[in-house]
C-alpha cells in the first residue's frame, strides 16, 4: 500500500476533480504490475495496473494475484468504465483497499460489488495515509466545498506590501518563489482580489515549475479591471467574480454574484458547483482576512523574510485561531504551515 501511495502522488495536479489513486498487483510477494491515475478523463489506476502486468508478461498470474489499491474501486460509468467490473472480469481473487470513496456514486458500493462476486476484500489498509493523500477530494464530497489554502509573504515586521499603491514589494527569495509555483501546480485554482490584480499584474501560472497552471480566479465586482492585464491573456482558464453579468466565452467565465450575501460563501459555493476541488488564496490582505474572519479555510502557508524590514506598509492578515504544524527555512525565508480547527459543518 505504501507503493500505491507513492504511485498515486504522481498524478498530483493532473487528475482533479478525480482523486489520486495508485494500484499494485502482487503475486507471491512480488509486484507483477502497477499503475496510477495519470490524467483526468483517462484510465484509472486499476486498468493501468492490470495492463502493466499484461505488458510484463504476467497475464496468466493476474487471476492468482492480490490487488492493492489506495481508494475503493469505482462502480459507475463516468469518463471511463467501472473499475470494479474490470477486477471481476479478470478474476482477481483478493483486493486490499486503502479507504472508502465517499463520492455518492461509489461510497461502499465498489466494495460490496466485489464481495458479491466472490472476491475477498479488506479495507482500511494504511487508511489514515490514504485519506490524507486525498484530503481535497474526500473533503469536497463530505463537506461540499473546496479545500482552502491561504498564502502570503511578509517582512520580519509583518508587512505584506509597501505603503504606496504603485510600490510593489518583493519579499521572497528565488528558491522560495519556485516552491510557491510548485504549490500552485498542486491545486485546482488560485484566487486574488481586485487590487492585487491591478497593482501587481500577476500571471498566476506555474512558469517557474513544471506542471499544470491552476484555474485563475479574480474578484472584479464592477468589471473595471483593464483587459491588458496578464490574467486576461487567455493562456489559462480564468473566472471573474462580478455583480454585472454571467457569461462564458473560451477560457474566460464571468460568474455573477450579489452584494447582499457573503462573497466568500458565494465563491466557495460556485467552486463546488464548478467541481473545483481546491483553491489557494494569494491575496491581498483584505481578501485573506475575510477568509480568516469567516473561519473558511483549512491550511495557511506564511512566508517571512527574516532580513527585510520596512517602516511603513500594509499589515499582514491576523489569525483568529490557528495551530502551527510545521516550519522550514529556505535561506532568508521562514515558511510556516498552519491549520485551523474544523467544525463538522465547515
Amino acid at each position: 500500500m505504501h507503493r500505491c501511495l507513492d504511485l498515486a502522488k504522481l498524478g498530483a495536479g493532473y487528475v482533479a476533480p478525480n482523486p489520486m489513486v495508485g494500484a499494485v498487483l502482487v503475486y507471491n510477494d512480488h509486484i507483477i504490475g502497477e499503475g496510477y491515475h495519470q490524467r483526468y478523463g483517462e484510465a484509472h489506476a486499476e486498468p493501468n495496473c492490470i495492463q502493466d502486468a499484461v505488458e510484463n508478461g504476467h497475464t496468466d498470474l493476474i487471476s492468482r494475484s492480490t490487488l492493492y489499491v489506495s481508494l475503493e474501486p469505482c462502480v459507475h460509468f463516468g469518463k471511463t468504465p467501472p473499475c470494479a467490473d474490470l477486477i471481476i472480469r479478470n478474476k482477481i481473487p483478493k483486493v486490499m483497499v486503502g479507504c472508502r470513496d465517499p463520492f455518492k456514486e461509489v461510497n461502499g458500493q465498489g466494495i460490496e460489488k466485489l464481495k458479491k462476486a466472490g472476491i475477498e476484500v479488506e479495507y482500511g489498509i494504511l487508511e489514515n495515509e490514504c485519506k490524507e493523500l486525498n484530503t481535497r477530494f474526500l473533503g469536497f464530497h463530505t463537506r461540499h466545498r473546496p479545500y482552502i489554502i491561504l498564502k502570503w509573504a511578509q517582512t520580519l515586521n509583518h508587512k505584506i506590501a509597501g505603503q504606496e499603491d504603485n510600490d510593489r514589494l518583493y519579499i521572497t527569495n528565488e528558491i522560495t518563489n519556485r516552491i510557491v509555483h510548485k504549490w500552485r501546480s498542486e491545486e485546482a485554482s488560485i484566487l486574488i482580489g481586485t487590487n492585487t490584480a491591478l497593482m501587481d499584474d500577476p500571471s498566476l501560472t506555474t512558469r517557474l515549475w513544471p506542471g499544470k497552471s491552476p484555474t485563475r480566479l479574480v474578484i472584479d465586482m464592477d468589471l473595471k479591471l483593464p483587459r491588458h492585464l496578464k490574467i486576461f491573456n487567455g493562456q489559462v482558464k480564468t473566472i471573474v467574480f462580478n455583480t454585472l453579468k454571467h457569461e462564458e466565452g473560451g477560457d474566460l467565465l464571468f460568474y455573477q454574484v450579489t452584494e447582499n450575501v457573503s462573497l466568500i460563501h458565494q465563491m466557495i459555493n460556485a467552486l463546488y458547483q464548478l467541481k473545483i476541488l481546491s483553491v489557494i488564496v494569494e491575496g491581498g490582505a483584505k481578501l485573506l482576512q475575510s477568509f480568516i474572519d469567516e473561519n473558511m479555510w483549512d491550511e495557511a502557508r506564511v512566508i517571512t523574510n527574516e532580513e527585510l524590514i520596512i517602516r511603513n506598509g500594509l499589515g499582514a492578515p491576523q489569525f483568529i485561531s490557528a495551530s502551527k504544524v510545521a516550519e522550514e527555512k529556505i535561506f532568508t525565508d521562514k515558511v510556516e504551515f498552519f491549520t485551523r480547527q474544523r467544525s463538522s459543518s465547515s
